[in-house]
């Protein structure tokens, strides 16, 4: 990723903004997930119950390693097995991992991506993004920039222009626990 488009990207993530992005399937919105108030605003962006929390995107799994063990040879399998690509897993989160990013059952769900924007915004950022789709919650999905900025305007502090991924569907999402399909 080069560009004035993609410096301003990653200035408006660490001033704690929210970016739209494309991803492998949809749309994405996202913003720095160490950053609460970024995430907090991603919610109510979206009008997203707090309780269902985002998926966390990276370039390459150490950028993960902060927030889960990327190298547990459980989790291991699995990430050698689907990434980079459009497969989330979800894996116990690490203690400091940021509570609003943890879920009860204290999982975090991530994905390395294989998407070229959504890949080199997090490579640009030097680190993970939270990624949910740019929707407000019960609303379908948008799967171009024009389709977001209609939706939510200046609400959204910086769009990234590109095309989204031949996905027709969400990404799957596996539990590495124990490897449960918790969608397909």
């Amino acid at each position: 990723m080069t560009g004035w488009r993609y410096r301003r990207a990653v200035m408006t993530l660490r001033a704690g903004g929210i970016v739209a992005y494309p991803t492998e399937s949809v749309y994405g919105i996202g913003c720095d997930p160490w950053n609460r108030s970024g995430v907090a605003r991603v919610f109510a962006v979206k009008r997203r119950p707090v309780r269902k929390r985002c998926i966390v995107i990276a370039v390459d799994p150490s950028q993960l390693d902060r927030l889960v063990d990327v190298h547990a040879p459980r989790f291991s399998r699995f990430a050698s097995r689907y990434w980079p690509g459009p497969v989330t897993l979800v894996a116990p989160a690490r203690d400091g991992a940021p509570a609003w990013l943890v879920d009860a059952d204290g999982t975090l769900a991530i994905r390395v991506t294989n998407h070229p924007v959504a890949g080199g915004l997090c490579a640009s950022f030097r680190g993970p993004l939270i990624s949910t789709s740019a929707n407000r919650a019960g609303h379908p999905p948008a799967r171009d920039a024009l389709r977001v900025r209609a939706a939510f305007g200046t609400e959204i502090d910086w769009y990234v222009a590109g095309r989204v991924g031949e996905l027709d569907t969400p990404t799957r999402i596996i539990d590495v626990r124990d490897g449960r399909m918790i969608r397909s």
